[in-house]
């Protein structure tokens, strides 16, 4: 009885893990499609042109960081995904995978705050300190291969 009721737990995970994976997939399409049409959208008005310089660097520099931000965050969709396709291979979640998506993920922020001049230095020294710990507990896993946490 027990085996089974394990059996039925563990094949009911995996029907949720490929119906996350399944959204994932959309969701990063999804991303990729719409910064290609980002992308198409911020040439065209560039091609439209604004006679005075200072402005059109204004609106390049606009549309430069929403591709920036869009690109970062494809890179976290990617990093997340491979956490979901791991856990389906191995049946567990490894450390390491998590401090890499953790790693994606603050550094993301810490690009995106300063790109827009938004993050003040507490906040950045904040995010450095989180990323030293990510990549320590990356280096840590990665070296006493006890990377594994049970599911």
């Amino acid at each position: 009885m027990k085996s089974r009721a394990l059996l039925l737990y563990r094949r009911t995970l995996d029907i949720i893990v490929v119906a996350l994976m399944f959204i994932m997939v959309l969701t990063l399409l999804g991303s990729v499609v719409g910064l290609v049409f980002d992308f198409v959208g911020a040439i065209s008005a560039v091609r439209q042109g604004i006679p005075s310089h200072s402005l059109s660097h204004g609106l390049i520099d606009s549309v430069a960081r929403d591709l920036v931000i869009d690109v970062l965050s494809v890179f976290v969709l990617i990093e997340l995904f491979r956490t979901f396709t791991d856990y389906l291979e191995y049946q567990r979640i490894r450390i390491r995978v998590l401090a890499e998506v953790g790693i994606a993920f603050v550094l993301r922020d810490i690009f995106i705050g300063l790109y827009n001049h938004s993050i003040d230095w507490p906040q950045v020294l904040a995010l450095t300190v989180l990323l030293a710990v990510l990549v320590a507990a990356r280096m840590t896993a990665v070296m006493d291969k006890g990377d594994v946490i049970k599911s």
